[in-house]
């Protein structure tokens, strides 16, 4: 199968995403998960141009599908504050996911025929802003209210006021998570046209 290749990538950021997520950088500001996690969009990109439009989306199905296979996983791994994966950070990664991942190819298949760098720049940029608003505030939002009592209690870390970002006014500390993970999906977007460019003529060049 010729996109058995795009699907096992995504599987495999992914699962390392969900494992790299629970090692903290810069006194807890990021983690090695957010450096992992925006090669999504590069995996989706690579296949939506080589493979069109269906090929990318059904990569996308087996990295939700992975998602909540590794949710599920780490719901049932008790750690002293309660499961490694509480229920809103399950349900705000699986929808941002989804959701990102399929505007992505949407955008991406809209603008294939301009400059091959717009697409996959203006697609992964959409899809990380999407992803990043969509999963911060389901995961952390104290207005978000409908997971029940529990739910927000495991998260309830995030409502602290600290400087946003470190050096401006106060915020609770979620926004200033999901500031900083959405400079790394930009970084990586950028600097991820490169191997996009790369392995597109790799691929391209390989008899069909």
């Amino acid at each position: 199968m010729r996109h058995m290749t795009g699907i096992l990538a995504m599987a495999a950021i992914v699962v390392a995403s969900n494992i790299l997520v629970q090692f903290l950088l810069l006194d807890g500001l990021l983690t090695w998960g957010a450096f992992t996690y925006p090669l999504a969009f590069l995996v989706t990109d690579v296949m939506n141009r080589v493979y069109g439009v269906a090929a990318a989306r059904r990569v996308v199905l087996a990295g939700f599908v992975v998602g909540i296979i590794c949710s599920l996983i780490g719901s049932q791994i008790m750690l002293e504050y309660g499961p490694a994966v509480a229920l809103r950070i399950a349900v705000g990664s699986a929808l941002a996911f989804l959701v990102a991942q399929l505007m992505d190819v949407a955008i991406f298949d809209r603008l294939r025929g301009g400059s091959w760098w717009r697409a996959p720049l203006v697609s992964t940029l959409v899809g990380s802003v999407v992803d990043t608003v969509l999963f911060f505030t389901i995961a952390f939002s104290a207005n978000v209210t409908f997971f029940g009592a529990n739910a927000d209690a495991a998260i309830s870390w995030a409502w602290e006021d600290v400087p946003f970002v470190l050096i401006g006014p106060e915020a609770p500390l979620w926004v200033t998570l999901a500031v900083a993970d959405w400079a790394v999906k930009l970084g990586v977007a950028i600097i991820a046209l490169v191997p996009f460019r790369l392995i597109v003529r790799l691929i391209s060049r390989q008899p069909t």
